[in-house]
């Protein structure tokens, strides 16, 4: 037991297991058992090669016990800064098997992020990729070493010196089988520590656990139309909630196939499909805009591909590629939203989807209420199932706010239901939560502004999210300057951001300069004018473009 975490009560539990609403397995053992059944065949591949899953289960059990006699103990937390290679998929499976926790933290982030996170979860164990982009990684790790004590030891992988390499060489298979052996795992320990994007800067941790997210997994694995023959394709990164879900448990509980590709290239990604006969894929990011913007489908065999889905655009995206397509909607704390490839097209491409979980209870409420709002009318989405939220670590405060009182978790998101041939399908309306979606990586807008105060050309700064065709949104900050100095613009404020240490994705891309911010009747800043008044100035400026 890990003390912070909130652990689901031991009737419940097993009910859940009864039911089959978790699988009665923890991470390590399903890739055990998919070892054991399909050795050879191929769980992850890249462009720097194939691991089959008896390669995956041998190194990922002799890393995993070399981190045992490192001194690291069942329950410590490991910080993630490795990028979408072979490498971290070993990596996470080696801290599973070993009962370490790994904090989805990634390569992108920089001296806050990884300062706050490493010092809320008490992370001791730092896995870092030396070859991820120009930045210097390593160096960057050793820094946070000195600042954060608690992180002892610095794993590093695919540097001249290969730390993660040496480990797994340092123990033999059997004697790995053996020391991890005596680790005692259950379903329902904690194996992972996801974020929430939450409106804040401080991160809120989510506990998940091995049954319920083999379940949670395997469930909306289904609900992709996806079997043991299916074959995946993932290019975001691997430790997080999504890359999770359908990269990396489908292929380790399924046995089937997932393909990694580093980067995001579309013309890579598309003849890594036509390589190995990719059938389903997936973009919470970057991905599908850029897939509509692409002309040289011809040049590439997608004849294996069955379904892509996307958070929006569906409907374009099935008439470019010629291939099944729907929208989806995810939150960490647990629920997510996709339409079957059967469902029909009103469902796929007007709505996000319904769950894969028929145990999942879902409920709209009216804002800041528990009152349920009425038919096809809009509302804050709040779920309550076998896989949803029962608190963020060590954060009491939070976890009151994100619950209702019968235990419903309020998503922060707008949406409404609508019922397509007899089923219950909901689309996604909006954001009552003040944060951003950039490309998938989520942020709170209240860090930003409060790094930005700090400028000292800058009197009051409130930053909103702005849409955008290729990343979902990007930030945009309205800045009242202080009188009689000059305003920062986008690259020099990027550097002053830069100097305290903020990941770059969080940079605003836009600045709105204006003399005082729109309120509402009760005199509260009304950000939802700022929203609405940068969508249709992009707007106009496209048209006049056009």
């Amino acid at each position: 037991m890990i003390e912070g975490v909130i652990y689901t009560p031991a009737g419940s539990a097993r009910n859940f297991l009864e039911k089959g609403l978790w699988i009665d397995l923890t991470v390590g053992e399903a890739l055990r058992r998919t070892a054991a059944r399909v050795p050879n065949r191929i769980a992850f591949a890249s462009e720097e090669g194939e691991l089959s899953f008896r390669q995956l289960d041998e190194r990922s059990e002799r890393l995993g016990a070399a981190l045992l006699d490192l001194g690291a103990q069942p329950g410590e937390r490991a910080m993630f800064q490795m990028g979408t290679v072979l490498d971290t998929v070993v990596a996470l499976s080696a801290c599973y098997k070993a009962g370490i926790i790994p904090v989805c933290s990634v390569p992108q982030y920089r001296e806050v992020e990884i300062g706050q996170l490493a010092r809320l979860s008490g992370a001791t164990l730092y896995f870092v990729q030396a070859d991820f982009g120009s930045f210097d990684l390593v160096g960057f790790a050793r820094g946070m070493q000195e600042k954060v004590p608690s992180l002892k030891h610095l794993i590093v992988a695919r540097g001249r010196t290969d730390d993660q390499k040496r480990l797994i060489q340092s123990i033999s298979l059997e004697a790995a089988r053996r020391q991890l052996s005596q680790v005692k795992l259950t379903p329902e320990d904690c194996f992972v520590f996801q974020l929430s994007g939450g409106s804040t800067g401080v991160p809120k941790i989510i506990p998940r656990f091995h049954g319920e997210y083999l379940a949670h997994c395997d469930s909306w694995n289904r609900m992709h139309g996806m079997d043991e023959g299916s074959v995946a394709i993932w290019s975001l990164p691997i430790v997080h909630n999504a890359g999770q879900i359908f990269g990396y448990m489908g292929a380790i509980h399924w046995g089937r196939t997932t393909v990694l590709t580093s980067r995001i290239d579309i013309a890579h990604i598309l003849d890594m499909i036509a390589k190995y006969r990719v059938t389903n894929a997936m973009s919470i990011g970057p991905i599908a805009p850029q897939l509509l913007a692409y002309r040289d489908l011809a040049k590439h065999d997608l004849s294996s591909l069955r379904y892509f889905v996307a958070f929006s655009r569906a409907d374009a995206i099935e008439a470019h590629l010629g291939v099944k397509a729907a929208n989806l909607y995810g939150i960490t704390e647990g629920l997510v939203l996709i339409s079957h490839p059967d469902d029909p097209p009103r469902a796929r491409h007007l709505t996000q989807g319904r769950p894969g979980y028929t145990a999942e209870e879902i409920r709209i409420l009216k804002a800041g209420t528990e009152e349920e709002v009425g038919p096809g009318e809009v509302g804050e989405l709040c779920f309550r199932g076998p896989s949803s939220l029962r608190g963020y670590y060590n954060a009491p405060a939070q976890t009151r706010e994100a619950l209702t009182a019968q235990g419903f978790v309020r998503t922060g998101d707008l949406a409404k239901a609508h019922r397509i041939e007899g089923r219950l399908y909901y689309s996604f309306e909006g954001r009552l939560k003040d944060n951003i979606n950039r490309g998938g990586e989520k942020f709170g807008t209240e860090e930003v502004e409060n790094f930005i105060r700090q400028h000292p050309a800058v009197a009051d700064v409130a930053v909103v999210a702005m849409p955008d065709e290729m990343l979902i949104e990007r930030a945009c900050a309205y800045v009242v300057p202080r009188p009689g100095m000059q305003p920062p613009d986008v690259g020099s404020l990027g550097g002053f951001l830069n100097s305290k240490g903020l990941a770059k994705f969080k940079f605003p891309e836009r600045i709105e300069v204006v003399n005082a911010f729109p309120v509402t009747r009760v005199g509260k800043l009304d950000k939802a004018q700022l929203r609405k008044a940068i969508a249709e100035k992009l707007a106009r400026e496209k048209n006049a473009a056009a």
